[in-house]
């Protein structure tokens, strides 16, 4: 009689989380471009550069901020302003969005592997994916070709064939919310500055930053629910909830903030321009300082109350699975919402008829309590090895960081050493996401509980 043996249960291959694999894939992405911008062919004395302002400089572009340690048109060469380039664009996608988009140019078939990491890094539904990772490739570079176009005419007559690279960079950088720009060529050094009340110009950026800071999960919506059926003569559908809240929060913090730009600096760092151009100005600001970091007026000079309202727009950001940055719209609706339904003495949060589960009040919660102890952290910090420096300038460059803005009140390159370093992780931190970063530090495998446990009661407040 044959024995029979008993067959060794298989153990499970640990996986690593995706997550975890998308936010080292960003300081893989960092630590090469360090290594290429400390080389002297990206310098435009072609000598070695610094590896920590190197590493800054990749870092920003990478985080998609624009905060920079060294002049960015003057630093660097042209190979230099192509590998910025080449990391905004990839840091504003993702890596893997890159390397699983172009593998279905080849093989047009994912594996589950790689479906759960294309929807972790796109936040889009598994089912829809594949559409969403084309849409997301073709969309954005159509919108930054088309940014492009419309910046050329006018930096083309205005400096020649000269004025085409520097189009590309900034449509390129706009759409991507980096708030980078090579045109510190422009006379007296004034980059956009010149261009404050250019409706061209201003709104050209505007309108890509916004739309880079959407999502591509609302961009697919549009189409589908709005554009397709048009194009067709059908129907048009009703856009999902997330798209709404979206757009509906993007509308409101862009005209709230203009209206803040416009009355708070109307006769101060807009005191030189009339009034259709303090508009321009104004909705330029506005969708800037929320996550891309260009600077069409004084940041130095504004008034503390703009500055404090700043930091409040560049905390919060854009929307999620967007190149923008901050703890995103959509959190910000959950809490607010949470707040008044507590205050009127309701038990759920509630916003055009739909109710918010208990865990994502709890996430919302998280992510921003993070968020704010980050910022405020860096803050002390910095202000502690920098005390000549006032604590709003302080708070509105920490801000800055973790909402990857990339606005700064000239203050970047004056401070030391050990704040470029934290500045540096708290881009790291606010690209990839608070909880994004933390999941990929303390997650592990979820073990089976049976137990149920007594609930809690106290009193609260």
């Amino acid at each position: 009689m044959p024995i029979m043996t008993k067959a060794k249960p298989k153990t499970p291959r640990k996986a690593t989380p995706p997550v975890r694999l998308i936010v080292a894939s960003f300081a893989l992405v960092i630590l090469l471009g360090t290594l290429l911008l400390t080389l002297p062919v990206s310098s435009a004395a072609h000598r070695f550069t610094s590896p920590l302002d190197a590493l800054f400089t990749a870092t920003s572009s990478t985080c998609v901020t624009g905060l920079s340690v060294v002049d960015t048109t003057t630093h660097w060469s042209t190979f230099g302003h192509a590998v910025i380039l080449v990391l905004i664009q990839i840091g504003g996608l993702g890596l893997s969005t890159f390397a699983i988009g172009f593998s279905l140019l080849v093989r047009r078939r994912l594996g589950i592997r790689e479906l759960v990491l294309a929807k972790e890094a796109s936040g889009g539904d598994m089912q829809e994916i594949v559409p969403l990772l084309k849409l997301m490739l073709g969309f954005t570079f159509l919108c930054e070709a088309l940014g492009a176009g419309l910046l050329m005419l006018r930096f083309v007559p205005a400096y020649g064939t000269g004025g085409i690279w520097p189009s590309v960079f900034v449509a390129v950088s706009a759409y991507c919310n980096a708030g980078f720009d090579i045109l510190g060529f422009v006379p007296g050094n004034s980059s956009l500055t010149a261009f404050a009340g250019d409706p061209l110009v201003s709104l050209t950026i505007s309108l890509l930053i916004a739309t880079g800071g959407l999502g591509f999960v609302v961009v697919q919506d549009i189409y589908r629910c709005k554009l397709y059926p048009t194009f067709h003569r059908k129907n048009r559908e009703r856009l999902n909830f997330h798209s709404q809240v979206c757009l509906r929060g993007t509308l409101i913090l862009l005209g709230a903030g203009t209206l803040i730009f416009f009355i708070c600096e109307f006769n101060n760092t807009m005191a030189h321009l009339n009034i259709f151009e303090k508009l321009v100005a104004a909705i330029f600001q506005s969708a800037n300082t929320r996550t891309a970091g260009f600077a069409s007026v004084d940041i130095a000079g504004m008034k503390d109350i703009t500055k404090a309202a700043s930091v409040g727009l560049m905390f919060i950001g854009g929307c999620p699975g967007s190149t923008a940055g901050g703890v995103k719209v959509t959190t910000m609706v959950v809490l607010a919402a949470t707040l008044l339904c507590t205050i009127r003495g309701r038990e759920e949060a509630v916003v055009l008829s739909h109710r918010f589960p208990t865990g994502l009040v709890f996430k919302s919660m998280t992510v921003v309590a993070f968020g704010m102890a980050i910022t405020l952290i860096d803050a002390g910090i910095i202000g502690a090895l920098n005390p000549q420096v006032p604590f709003i300038d302080v708070l509105y460059e920490a801000a800055s960081a973790f909402g990857t803005a990339g606005l700064s009140a000239s203050l970047t390159p004056q401070l030391d050493t050990i704040s470029h370093l934290i500045l540096c992780v708290t881009m790291f931190i606010g690209r990839v996401g608070p909880l994004s970063f933390g999941l990929s530090i303390l997650m592990k495998a979820k073990k089976p509980n049976g137990s149920i446990l007594p609930e809690g009661r106290m009193l609260i407040g």
